[in-house]
Parts: C-alpha cells; structure tokens; sequence
C-alpha cells in the first residue's frame, strides 16, 4: 500500500469516526475531508467536480434537490396535515389503529417522494396528532421511521442510498419497482404488527380523548385547493416519467427538476416560501462525501478492498450477496447509510463484474436491502433517523440513542432476516 493510499484511507477513517461520534458537524467533517483529500493529492479540483466515477455525483444532488422542491411546494397547501387528521379519525380516535394508518402513509409516502422529506413532514404533523389523541409521540415517531427507512428502499426515489445505487449500476426506476418493491411490502406486512406490538402499553387513550378527535375537521387544513391540484398533477406526471425512465432516456434528475421549475412556475409562489425547506446540509454533506469516496477511487483503495472480497468469497456468488448483505446491515447501523453505500459502490461495482443473466445485479441488491434496513439499527444509522430525532427535541420529545436502538436493532434483524432467503429463492 503506498503512502498516498495510506493517508488517503486515514483522512476517510477519521472523517468517519467523527461523523460517528456526532461530536462535530458532519458538513464540517465531510468538507474538511474533501479538502483535505485534494491538498494531500489524492483528487483533484478536476476529478472532483467532472468525473461521474470520482467526483461529484451530480444526478444525485439535482434529483434530491428537485424533490425537495417538489415536497416543499406541496407542504404549502396542507395536504399532509389533512392525510394525517383524516387517518386518526378512520381509526376513530384509536391509537392502535391510528399508528397504523400513520406508517403506511408514512411507508407510502417514502416510496413515492423520499425517506428524509417524508419525516421532515411527518414528525410534526404526528405531534399535533398525538396531542389530539392524548397519547406520547414517541412510539408514532419510531414506528414511521423505522417503516420510512423500509418503505423507501421500494424505489429509486425512496432512500438515497438507492440514488446512489442507481447512479453508479446503471439501474432505472423500474428496476427498485421489480427488484425491491415486492419484499418490501412483504417486510411491511411482518413490521407494522409487530411494532404495534412491541408499543402496544404506550398506545392507550380513553373515551374523551377519542370523541374530540372525531370533532376534527380535516378539510380545515387544505390551504390552498388550486394549488393542491396542481401539485398533484405534476407529481403524477413526474412519477410517470420515472417510471418510463428506460423508455424517455431521461434522467431521473432532469425529470425531478423539470417537474420543479413547472410546479414553482404554476405555483405563484415566492423563492422564500419553498427555498426554506430544502435540505441544504444533506445536499452538501453528499458533495464533500462524493470527493472523497472519490478520492480513494483515484488512490485504488477500494480497487484493493474489492480484491480482498473476492479471494474471500472464492467466487462464491451466494456467499458474497449474503456477506454484502449482512455487512451492509451492520455497518449501516454503526455509520450513516449514505456514507457507507458510497464507499461501497465501487466495490460492489468491481465484484459484480463477470455476472450475467439473474444475478448480474443481484449484489447491488443485496448492498440497497442491506444499507435500507440496516439503517433503522440506531439513531445515527440514517438521516431520516437524525432528522427525526432533531425535530422531537424541538417539540420537547426526548428520545435517547438506547430507547432508538432497543427497537431500531430488533426491527433490523427482522427486516434483513427475511431477505436473505429472497436473494437465495429468487437470484440463485
């Protein structure tokens, strides 16, 4: 190993124990990373900004950066607030009942707009529903996040990781649709139950409480209806043109950006009023992040690894899809997913080669399910995790890193259990 490999490795180890730690900002970390990575010429400002295999991936900012758009938009005409108000009094005021339909909003909303947005929305809205139905918001909050972090491994669009995934494989929308979607409703129908289950003494209200929520009005929270339509007939066209991805040959990122310029331009609104929403800090951490995964790209530490994996595996394909998958798990609750799939790509990239017919993609497969899942292990494990997290402790809802991962490592064992037998059954 040279020595520019040798610091290469350090500066993306340290850099990861510190996003670990929370002790510092990660946008610090990962742009002092980057930084540092170009001073000690392991990348430079060229490969860094224009390479697609050591730089910048810059369809996975501009899809993440339209989506938000897109979100921010419709959060202002009150359609979320109105699903929310409307679930609570399908379940007639039921906590039990209620925390269900709230996760499989959350689930599905993950899947068709991102795991981050959707809790950006969800979190708040929850609180306001669980001072409704008189019950902690701490068991709501858990449960959507952790069937967030699984409904958003359904589509490309759900969890970034999969952008990365998508970006660096070559796999389009309708892929995740095929490949994920299926196992994740099947997780889901195992999860939901058993998270009701495991909260079921904090999910208790009582008569009175029941009957004020049944006085709500959810039509009170839909702000602006023109608007409303009008968002929701450019989401509709934006999900359609995803999915006809292979067909258009339009990227995933153009679409999302095209469908953001039509929506901001029919909205009327102000650059203030949807700007303010967009989640700067994750687009920048994925730039530093991309410089320096990059970075050990260009110095050949990955190409290395990827070599240690295969005279591991033996060329043993089984072996390799259930050791990516299990790695992924961990490693994915130790450390932010993103980072994780980032630095794993290229490897996965290198081990995928030679593979055809079923299993050609069968190892990103197991990487996406595993860094998906394996998020929910603890607080630090995914953004969506963070930011949920973040936004309890603004409403005063304390949730520690044990109460987290108490439940977050039962439902990754769960989660990951069931599809290692899926990749066996279905790829081998």
């Amino acid at each position: 190993m040279s020595m520019e490999m040798l610091i290469a490795v350090a500066i993306f180890v340290m850099a990861y124990i510190a996003i670990a730690t929370e002790k510092i900002s990660r946008i610090a970390i990962v742009l002092t990373g980057a930084a540092a990575m170009i001073i000690v010429g392991a990348t430079d400002a060229n490969k860094a900004f224009y390479s697609h295999e050591t730089g910048i991936d810059w369809n996975v900012i501009f899809l993440l950066l339209g989506m938000m758009i897109i979100v921010s938009v419709i959060h202002k005409t009150g359609l979320f607030e109105f699903l929310a108000v409307k679930a609570i009094k399908k379940s007639k005021g039921n906590p039990k009942v209620a925390i269900v339909y709230l996760m499989v909003l959350t689930a599905l909303a993950s899947a068709i707009l991102d795991n981050v947005t959707t809790i950006l929305l969800a979190v708040p809205m929850t609180i306001i529903v669980c001072k409704h139905l008189n019950v902690s918001p701490t068991a709501f909050i858990l449960s959507e996040v952790f069937v967030s972090n699984i409904g958003g491994a359904a589509t490309l669009v759900g969890d970034p990781p999969n952008i990365i995934i998508a970006s660096r494989a070559g796999l389009s929308y309708n892929s995740f649709l095929v490949h994920m979607a299926p196992m994740v409703m099947v997780v889901l129908v195992v999860i939901i139950p058993l998270l009701v289950g495991l909260f079921r003494r904090e999910l208790v209200n009582s008569k009175a409480d029941r009957a004020l929520v049944m006085k709500l009005d959810e039509r009170s929270f839909i702000q602006d209806v023109g608007l409303l339509k009008k968002s929701l007939v450019v989401l509709f066209a934006v999900m359609v043109a995803f999915g006809l991805h292979s067909v258009i040959s339009i990227e995933p990122a153009v679409v999302a950006l095209f469908g953001a310029g039509i929506l901001v331009g029919i909205s009327g609104l102000k650059p203030r009023d949807y700007v303010k929403d967009i989640e700067w800090n994750t687009l920048i951490f994925f730039a530093g992040l991309f410089i320096m995964v990059g970075a050990l790209v260009n110095v050949g530490a990955l190409e290395e690894f990827a070599i240690f994996l295969k005279e591991l595996f033996g060329g043993d394909t089984k072996l390799a899809a259930g050791s990516i998958l299990g790695i992924s798990a961990v490693f994915s609750g130790l450390i932010d997913n993103i980072p994780f799939v980032a630095s794993m790509s290229p490897v996965v990239a290198e081990l995928s080669q030679g593979l055809v017919g079923r299993q050609e993609h069968v190892l990103w497969w197991g990487l996406a399910f595993g860094a998906d899942f394996g998020g929910n292990a603890t607080i630090i494990g995914a953004s969506a995790n963070v930011v949920a997290i973040g936004l309890a402790a603004k409403a005063g809802v304390r949730i520690s890193f044990w109460k987290f991962s108490k439940y977050g490592i039962l439902v990754t064992l769960v989660s990951v259990a069931m599809i290692y037998p899926y990749l066996l059954l279905f790829y081998f």
